[in-house]
């Protein structure tokens, strides 16, 4: 990989560890020992039972700790919004690696086979060679170090890569518009009161909006990841991967899981199955950033040195 695409992914790899470790403990550390304390976790237990108005009388008392709550879910999230492209890129990289490992070593055997012509051939190599070194860095800056048209015959990557971008600002988009109606209509409801139609309807909308529709896209794009890491195996990927593959698909499982049950009961704000689809994606996110926090560069050819 070139340099300045390996610092690019090395610096995007420390934004995920970040972002996955305040799903994994910022978060979950802020809720037990600052909202817990103040009644969050019984409000939220009758919340999902459909008791929307303890839970919305228990944020007009308690505004500020619920906006810092959001807020560290919010810039959790954003913090991955790269995420998709980023993978879409390594695969990309790795395909377009893989491929050259296997034209050279076609090539190879062709030469060998050739005999006489071996030395013609790889003078029209090395020629050629130049000519798209200089292509390349002609490109370099427009495609963010990537070949152009690297997308071309992934149709996959790409729709794993849009639904996951699409996924990401929608739940951002998402929690943001129903933290602020929950903060504006919680300030006149009393415990118990019966909540009118409209806010029900909102409350609603703003669920599926984010645990449902941005929940749903995700899951397809970590489907769509893992299918075609787990698809190549070890010809393509080293182990480390190909097991972040296969985590993937899980996480598509649990998040499928989870934007169904929600839609089933968008009111109740969760189903049992969200939380630990979030967990086991902040974990995937977390392998994901160590892995490309990891990352070295290829090795110089002996030319270049």
């Amino acid at each position: 990989m070139k340099r300045s695409f390996l610092a690019r992914l090395r610096s995007n790899g420390t934004g995920y560890i970040a972002g996955a470790l305040l799903l994994l403990a910022g978060i979950p550390a802020y809720q037990t020992f600052v909202l817990a304390p103040l009644g969050y976790n019984t409000t939220l237990a009758a919340a999902s039972t459909g008791n929307i108005t303890t839970y919305l009388s228990w944020i007009g008392g308690h505004t500020l700790p619920f906006f810092l709550y959001r807020a560290l879910i919010i810039f959790a999230f954003a913090l991955l919004v790269s995420l998709p492209f980023t993978l879409f890129r390594v695969i990309v990289a790795q395909e377009i690696m893989g491929q050259e490992e296997r034209e050279a070593e076609e090539l190879a055997e062709d030469n060998y086979q050739a005999g006489a012509d071996e030395e013609n051939e790889e003078v029209a190599e090395g020629n050629e060679d130049e000519e798209l070194e200089e292509d390349e860095e002609e490109v370099e800056e427009e495609t963010g170090g990537m070949p152009p048209y690297a997308w071309r015959g992934k149709g996959f990557a790409v729709l794993a890569a849009w639904s996951g971008i699409i996924g990401l600002v929608t739940y951002i988009v998402g929690t943001v518009l129903a933290t602020l109606y929950l903060s504006s209509i919680s300030t006149n409801i009393a415990s118990g009161a019966t909540l009118a139609g409209t806010p029900r309807i909102l409350l609603s909308v703003f669920t599926l909006l984010y645990n449902t529709v941005g929940v749903g896209l995700l899951a397809l794009s970590t489907l769509f990841f893992g299918a075609i890491i787990a698809r190549s195996g070890n010809k393509l990927w080293p182990t480390a991967w190909v097991v972040f593959g296969y985590i993937a698909l899980a996480v598509a499982a649990l998040f499928s899981g989870s934007a169904v049950s929600v839609a089933s009961a968008p009111l109740s704000g969760q189903a049992p199955l969200t939380a630990p689809a979030i967990l086991l994606f902040a974990l995937w996110v977390l392998w994901l950033g160590v892995m490309l926090v990891r990352l070295k560069p290829e090795a110089p050819d002996k030319d270049e040195a």
